[in-house]
């Protein structure tokens, strides 16, 4: 079997990390010791690595199904963006600063032998390393220094499969348009094609792939149908749906910075739950829980926040009787103000928070990466999670803890019990901590959800999808 095989997409969500994650678990199914990998990924939903560093969260998801621990080899580079034209830049899963786009371009020289240390090492470790790509390799005003699509596979020599979305429209056109603008050494890397997301009748189809084979010389493995309802954490797009259930009413701002906005998916598929992530410019509906997320970027969005009128809104919710929880940056908005004096985020500065516990944070420059498990205050419910943030708080909230953690504490509870918050993501994932801080938001017979399971089934079924409609044994030879 061939060492490296890479997918990649027309577009951004043509479905990579999706093929990517069904094909491991089908390969492990099948007895063969596969990894991911993903050179370089621009996202904002993280994971915490064995080795105590941080990737993308769709390769930790690939990394369950092939049911391998998540480790920083798997996605050497991450880059998470702070504004529209600077991200803060991670290489091995630690973060070596922030930069602008036009300096990280250049940085990517070196950027390629981080990628190509981490592929080594994996190849020595596994039969097969299976790829993700970025966007679209024909993004042509991206293609020198690449090292996320066709410049990291001609790099390796490795085949290609090009998936595309024939949900969206135009699938011929992104297909053919895609190897137009690609170098003849890299069409003929290109070795067939993957269409996603289909539905209706595939006779009415079929006429068209005919012709896309006879026009390319490449074939079509296989045309992928619709899943209806899957769910694998989402490498950064925001769901923004409406209401997800019935029952306790939960609310949560779509910042424009919103980090690991996956602590909701529990929320997002609870049946008791009334789930929803309000939309810019939109009026949120009274609520029974209030959850302020993650942020890269916390004074912007807070100032965001301010912008959109949620300032008003809270004090409405509280005075009615309403909870308010704050997760990581979304904690750190809770308190009394938010100095970063290093300029890590945004320009150098101090932003007053929303004075709604007394506290304090400072920005520095060394980021918490850990994995961490213990006990809620509310029913000393069982939790795990992890701490991905760069701020350390202090203050008198302090001294009514949220959690209990492995011999020290996090986070902090309001003395009425209103207000609550915590650096620790996954808060809801385990079912005990998710009953309890139901419970806490309104919810008397609340039911805890085995998220866990949940994810299993899913790969499982987008495993079971792709060995019926892909011909498999054809494109992994």
């Amino acid at each position: 079997m061939q060492k490296t095989l890479m997918i990649q997409g027309t577009a951004s969500d043509a479905g990579k990390s999706t093929v990517v994650a069904g094909l491991c678990r089908v390969l492990r199914r099948r007895g063969v010791a596969v990894v991911p990998f993903k050179p370089q990924n621009m996202a904002l939903n993280s994971a915490v690595t064995a080795d105590g560093g941080e990737i993308g969260r769709a390769q930790a998801v690939q990394a369950q199904a092939a049911g391998l621990d998540a480790h920083t080899d798997m996605n050497p580079v991450l880059l998470k963006p702070s504004s529209d034209m600077g991200a803060q830049v991670i290489i091995h899963g630690h973060a070596l600063g922030a930069m602008q786009a036009k300096d990280y371009h250049q940085y990517k020289r070196t950027a390629m032998q981080a990628v190509l240390d981490s592929h080594t090492r994996l190849c020595q470790q596994y039969q097969t390393v299976l790829v993700e790509g970025a966007g679209s390799p024909a993004e042509i005003n991206l293609r020198e220094n690449d090292i996320a699509n066709m410049g990291f596979a001609e790099a390796v020599d490795c085949p290609v499969v090009l998936v595309a979305d024939i949900d969206k429209g135009g699938v011929f056109a992104q297909i053919v348009g895609t190897l137009a603008l690609l170098s003849p050494s890299e069409q003929a890397r290109i070795r067939g094609f993957i269409i996603n997301r289909f539905r209706g009748d595939l006779a009415l189809l079929t006429p068209g792939l005919q012709w896309l084979e006879t026009y390319t010389g490449k074939p079509v493995f296989g045309v992928l149908p619709y899943l209806h309802g899957l769910h694998l954490e989402a490498e950064d797009a925001l769901p923004l749906s409406q209401a997800s259930g019935e029952g306790l009413r939960v609310v949560v701002p779509a910042l424009p910075r919103i980090s690991n906005h996956t602590d909701f998916d529990v929320l997002r598929h609870h049946p008791q739950v009334d789930f929803r992530f309000i939309a810019p410019d939109a009026t949120p509906p009274p609520a029974d829980l209030v959850i302020l997320p993650g942020s890269k970027n916390v004074r912007a969005d807070l100032a965001w926040l301010r912008q959109q009128g949620w300032t008003d809104y809270l004090q409405r919710h509280l005075r009615y009787g309403g909870k308010l929880l704050g997760i990581c940056g979304g904690f750190q908005m809770l308190g009394e103000a938010i100095d970063d004096p290093l300029g890590l985020e945004d320009a150098a500065g101090s932003t007053e928070g929303l004075g709604l516990l007394p506290m304090h944070t400072v920005l520095e420059a060394n980021k918490q990466l850990q994995r961490v498990q213990g006990r809620l205050s509310l029913h000393a419910a069982k939790v795990v999670g992890y701490e991905i943030h760069m701020g350390r708080s202090s203050g008198a909230a302090l001294s009514r803890p949220l959690l209990h953690l492995d011999g020290r504490t996090d986070g902090a509870i309001s003395a009425d019990g209103q207000v609550a918050g915590s650096y620790l993501h996954g808060i809801f994932d385990q079912p005990q901590a998710c009953t309890a801080l139901l419970q806490w938001a309104g919810l008397e017979q609340a039911e805890g959800l085995d998220y866990s399971a949940l994810r299993e089934r899913e790969i499982e079924r987008l495993a079971d999808a792709l060995e019926q409609h892909l011909d498999l044994d054809r494109m992994l030879a």
